[in-house]
């Protein structure tokens, strides 16, 4: 029997893992893929937005080489910040269900059942990408996984969006040598894209380096060709590879499995009390960005690892609590 399972082993679950492990609490972290899945399927060269100091969890510096650190420092930091603190994490483990089993819960996985007191979802939304839902999708050509530059030199690509994901591949690329068309479905490119990358992006667009679809979406893709639905109709170009940066989104079922209540706007944000993160499921909390819901953008590493200790305390209450009235 545990005190808390911990359901992803991203940052927020880690930094969870150091508070229990802190507070004295028997913890698991279980993950179902590798170390910080998310940010492991991050593009090779991916720079942060933030300083290292605002990546850092449990108190441990995050030193990087410049201001802003790369993907391959922060899978760095993370592997030693678990490593050097031994915390107890069970990688390529998938939870498939949660039950109530007198008055604690029965956490199954893909390899074995636990029972725990206390759920802390730390999962994350990168595993499901926000499909088009249109013909052709599912082609071998069509990623939502945007990794490195080079397997596109020389090809026609079609990069669908406009926000940090979407500049990094259309750049990239185009400096590789393929022939880039942007497919972006407002009038400018993201207001969030990397304040140094935005100029460079929005100078090859004027220049015709890198063609730009405003005010468009991808209607259809065929195997050498798509199909863009633009203010002056449908045009039709040669095309080899799309990359849809089209965002992603939490496992909405298995918040709702878990009994989770989410909001009935487009939003779905799941049910939790901000001061102690605790959802309408007693004993149960969110951490980091899945707290969002769709809105995807209004949690990150930085602004969401106080998740971990809001918990922490609030678990620590209630044990303490529960001693009190088991002494009487």
């Amino acid at each position: 029997m545990l005190d808390i399972i911990i359901v992803g082993g991203g940052p927020i679950g880690l930094a969870c893992a150091l508070e229990a492990q802190k507070a004295g609490l028997q913890y698991c972290i279980l993950e179902k893929g590798c170390l910080v899945n998310s940010l492991y399927n991050y593009p090779y060269n991916m720079t942060f937005f933030s300083t290292s100091e605002r990546l850092e969890i449990g108190g441990i510096p995050f030193v990087s080489i410049s201001v802003k650190p790369t993907r391959n420092e922060a899978l760095e930091y993370y592997r030693r910040a678990t490593l050097s603190n031994r915390l107890n994490i069970h990688l390529q483990e998938e939870v498939q269900s949660v039950n109530s089993r007198d008055g604690n819960y029965e956490v199954i996985t893909t390899k074995t059942t636990y029972h725990t007191k206390y759920i802390v979802l730390a999962t994350g939304f990168y595993d499901k990408p926000v499909l088009m839902n249109i013909p052709g999708e599912d082609l071998p050509k069509v990623t939502h996984y945007y990794k490195e530059p080079h397997f596109y030199a020389m090809q026609k690509v079609v990069v669908v969006g406009a926000n940090n994901s979407a500049v990094d591949a259309a750049l990239e690329t185009f400096r590789k040598g393929a022939e880039v068309t942007m497919v972006i479905r407002g009038s400018e490119i993201g207001r969030r894209v990397k304040y140094w990358v935005k100029p460079d992006i929005e100078n090859r667009i004027a220049e015709g380096s890198i063609k730009a679809f405003f005010n468009s979406t991808l209607a259809a893709i065929d195997e050498d060709r798509v199909a863009i639905q633009t203010p002056d109709g449908i045009i039709t170009i040669p095309n080899d590879y799309v990359i849809a940066t089209t965002g992603y989104q939490p496992q909405f079922d298995f918040l709702r499995k878990t009994g989770i209540h989410l909001s009935d706007d487009e939003k779905l944000r799941p049910d939790y009390n901000p001061e102690t993160m605790e959802t309408n499921k007693q004993n149960i909390y969110l951490a980091g960005v899945v707290c969002g819901g769709m809105d995807t953008h209004s949690w990150f590493i930085e602004n969401s690892r106080v998740h971990a200790t809001m918990i922490m305390k609030d678990i620590l209450k209630k044990e303490m609590e529960g001693n009190n009235r088991n002494s009487k």
